[in-house]
């Protein structure tokens, strides 16, 4: 049987912000990070508790790559603070901290009552707004660990482009590559399925359509909307699907060496593409025709959407290889084995249309170096 589940609640457009004012809570806690609250931006939020007379404790620690360390802190102050509210806002580190944390606090404190979880992403790129998905990072050990539960999705997610206008060019390039890795892989996935395809497909047109411009642009308001819709998207269809071994080799890269995650899989994404094109080369000739690009065989087709992320990578300053993201090519060569076992044992690699070998994603990790 297949299946399709839509828990969140999603407000988008103007006024969406009010939808904190209707929430059935009775405390808050807000979960951000340092650049929300000194921005101002934490305080748009708070304002709408305040509005609706709301009591609320920020948690305004997390970084990037949240640590476990984080995680743990935020869930201790938030058991102390009772409150049935937690409102995410940021990018997918602070909202991944916020789920994070709603999941380890039922864990500690079983008798709990599970809070309402609300996401305010102001990023267009993990789509963690809506999906079961956490990502956390054990900093001793150098691995992201990738938490799946329902009770990680949120139960309203607002998007208001507005909050991305301070977004500088080369996150909203990273960060948007990460929405077009997402729905390529839900397409391509496994478990792909008619719900899943029609999102994916609508979240690769606005990529090719607005990412640019948003990145040229950072005033383009209806590209930044474009954006966030399309990231919102992506999030519902691999929450579905699942995802591939691009997202697996991100993850194992950027535990290790610390590469930002969008920017981690709009390297790899080319290398994963043709890897994968003996099992979804039929797929990835369609995406070529639906954007646009030559397809009139699957090898067209599947040469035609590589070099289309290529292309973009290259307009927004997106390094092709490994090499040239800051990671010594010595310290690369002995983590080699280490990043191929966690990719290979990644749960995004089981939803891959290709079934790789330990050898062969050790392969692929040196051609991308």
């Amino acid at each position: 049987m297949t299946q399709f589940h839509g828990k969140t609640k999603i407000c988008y457009g103007r006024y969406a912000l009010e939808t904190l004012e209707e929430l059935p809570s009775t405390s808050a806690f807000v979960v951000t990070d340092p650049f929300m609250v000194k921005s101002g931006f934490a305080e748009q939020v708070t304002s709408h508790l305040e509005r609706r007379g709301l009591p609320h404790l920020t948690f305004a620690e997390v970084e990037p790559d949240p640590s476990l360390e984080t995680v743990m802190r935020g869930t201790l102050d938030f058991i102390r603070s009772k409150a049935d509210l937690i409102v995410a806002l940021g990018g997918g580190s602070a909202i991944d901290t916020a789920k994070a944390i709603a999941f380890f606090a039922r864990k500690a404190a079983p008798d709990l009552p599970r809070p309402l979880l609300a996401a305010i992403p102001t990023t267009s790129g993990t789509g963690s707004e809506v999906t079961a998905i956490s990502v956390v990072t054990d900093k001793k050990q150098g691995v992201k660990i990738p938490l799946n539960d329902e009770l990680l999705i949120p139960d309203v997610a607002i998007l208001d482009a507005r909050f991305t206008r301070t977004v500088p060019p080369h996150v909203t390039a990273a960060t948007g590559m990460d929405v077009l890795t997402h729905a390529l892989e839900a397409y391509t996935s496994r478990e792909n399925n008619a719900f899943t395809d029609i999102l994916a497909v609508q979240a690769i047109r606005y990529v090719f359509s607005f990412l640019l411009k948003a990145y040229q642009q950072m005033e383009d308001m209806e590209a930044r909307e474009m954006m966030l819709l399309g990231s919102c998207m992506a999030g519902m269809a691999f929450n579905n699907s699942g995802l591939g071994l691009t997202h697996s080799m991100a993850h194992a890269l950027g535990g290790q060496f610390h590469v930002p995650h969008g920017l981690a899989n709009a390297v790899l994404l080319p290398y994963a593409i043709r890897f994968n094109s003996f099992d979804a080369g039929v797929r990835y000739r369609e995406l070529a025709r639906i954007v646009g690009l030559p397809h009139s065989n699957v090898e067209e087709g599947t040469s035609a959407l590589i070099g289309a992320v290529q292309g973009l990578n290259e307009a927004m300053r997106i390094p092709a290889r490994i090499r040239d993201l800051k990671v010594e090519e010595a310290a690369f060569r002995a983590a080699l084995d280490s990043m191929a076992e966690h990719a290979l044992d990644d749960m995004c690699t089981r939803s891959n249309p290709r079934r790789p070998s330990l050898t062969d994603i050790r392969a692929l990790l040196e051609q991308a170096w």
